[in-house]
């Protein structure tokens, strides 16, 4: 009797131990695929995962006045009336580089209902910012600050910073880092057809 029982007791142990290594070996097969899956894919030029929320704001837009690529004299008092979102950013800083595509296709999809950008790049000269805007097929405003004029007017001299300021001249949002085509969807889209 007490072999029997002895016999059952092991096959119990070795059927349990092998469902303990059955799921080990399953969970270890997931877990490489999981890591070789995302080895393989490349970030979409507007993905959420690197993008920042904007934090909420609320207060007048700075008075700022610099040149464009054209060398006409532009100010952000000029775009009053319509939601624009102002960019600064550098031709050598990579997240901006990466987040100018995303901005590009935002601009093209909303420009139409009284939305635009002004690009301030901080510190190259007109001749490389405009072949930059050109090589990027950038088609919104596209300003120089050879000084750092935006960063003081802004308090924040991190790249990239973009602001948001709506048809009131009421800075709304703000974001240090890369923007997704997503957040500014979910942000900045009902800030357009608020008052559009």
């Amino acid at each position: 009797m007490k072999k029997r029982q002895k016999q059952r007791k092991k096959r119990n142990d070795n059927k349990t131990m092998s469902i303990v290594i059955g799921v080990g070996l399953v969970l270890i097969g997931l877990a490489l695929f999981s890591l070789l899956r995302g080895a393989d894919k490349t970030p979409a030029a507007d993905s959420t995962d690197r993008s920042v929320v904007p934090m909420a704001v609320n207060y007048p837009v700075p008075s700022l006045t610099l040149d464009n690529i054209s060398g006409k004299t532009e100010s952000l008092q000029d775009f009053s009336g319509d939601v624009f979102l102002v960019n600064n950013w550098a031709t050598w800083c990579p997240p901006c580089k990466a987040e100018m595509p995303t901005l590009e296709k935002y601009y093209e999809t909303h420009s139409a209902e009284g939305f635009t950008i002004i690009a301030i790049e901080a510190g190259e000269g007109k001749n490389e910012v405009a072949e930059f805007a050109k090589s990027f097929g950038l088609k919104f405003h596209v300003w120089l600050d050879p000084d750092g004029a935006a960063f003081s007017a802004f308090k924040n001299a991190n790249l990239p910073n973009s602001y948001v300021i709506d048809r009131t001249g009421t800075v709304r949002y703000a974001w240090t880092g890369e923007i997704s085509f997503d957040m500014l969807e979910k942000f900045v889209t009902p800030l357009i057809a608020e008052s559009n």
